[in-house]
């Protein structure tokens, strides 16, 4: 980890004391579930609960578009205050359909997600990946598994606009360009969390660091410049910290794995890691 990565990383996880993380721990997980019952109950409001909100699908082209990815076990509408605030300030947001509660493997997944968004036309200014927790994960895989690297270097050549050269570089593996400017994770187990070893589960079990999928992305780091990593300061489900070597770490004053979602100094900072993304290299 590099001298400004550990900086941010030890100061996001200055240990608070234990009744303070006991009073975070108690709303973190009333706030996953008061997310979880907004779709779930009532029975009448089910459709309006998963229906995609109008205001989402407009936006300014030039701006480029977001795509939400929930973490295990969350259904995009998990998301939806996020999704609001990047709607409201201009951006057009996209939510993919077929992904179920996000339980399948990691590569899998990532898999998926480059097939559902194969279907559509890249944007001509771009997406970006908006991710939550495992969301992140699959946007590093899929950030790896599609190009951007060469895409990278296809940047350079067309004179550091990202958008362009996302639009131009083809996948390694042909088919339709993706169009991927990176990805802004918040509260993503980058390097696993050893708290999964509790868990019996497949899909939590995977998040152990020793997994095989873990290594594998943390061994990648030609991506991790088009990283923008948010996180706070506690995180119980993430003792390890959630900064990245070598992206751009962001730690905000809100405290928890699902309740930082609501920050909204959260939502600023995934804003300013969406324009960061978007915005050509300095020449």
């Amino acid at each position: 980890m590099t001298p400004a990565a550990n900086e941010v990383a030890e100061s996001a996880r200055a240990r608070p004391s234990l009744v303070r993380r006991g009073v975070w721990w108690a709303a973190d997980y009333l706030y996953a579930a008061r997310r979880q019952l907004a779709v779930v109950a009532p029975p009448w409001s089910l459709g309006r609960a998963r229906s995609v909100p109008a205001s989402w699908e407009r936006g300014d082209p030039d701006r480029p578009t977001v795509v939400l990815l929930p973490g295990v076990y969350e259904h995009w509408t998990f998301l939806r205050p996020l999704g609001d605030a990047l709607a409201r300030a201009g951006h057009r947001v996209d939510v993919v359909h077929g992904l179920g509660m996000n339980r399948r493997g990691i590569p899998e997944t990532a898999e998926r997600l480059g097939r559902l968004l194969a279907d559509h036309p890249a944007p001509p200014a771009g997406r970006v990946l908006v991710a939550h927790s495992k969301g992140g994960l699959i946007g590093k895989h899929l950030l790896v598994t599609s190009g951007a690297a060469t895409e990278a270097a296809a940047e350079a050549a067309a004179g550091g606009d990202p958008a362009q050269a996302a639009a131009s570089a083809p996948p390694p593996t042909g088919g339709r360009p993706l169009g991927l400017l990176g990805l802004v994770a918040i509260a993503t187990p980058f390097a696993g969390a050893r708290l999964a070893r509790l868990f019996l589960v497949p899909s939590i079990r995977a998040f152990v660091p020793a997994n095989k999928t873990i290594v594998m992305l943390g061994r990648e780091t030609s991506v991790n410049g088009r990283i923008v990593s948010v996180f706070g300061p506690y995180d119980p489900h993430i003792p390890e910290g959630s900064a990245l070597d070598g992206a751009t770490n962001v730690a905000v004053p809100a405290a928890g794995h699902f309740r930082v979602l609501a920050s909204r100094r959260t939502h600023q900072a995934v804003l300013d890691g969406v324009n960061l993304l978007a915005a050509p290299a300095p020449s």
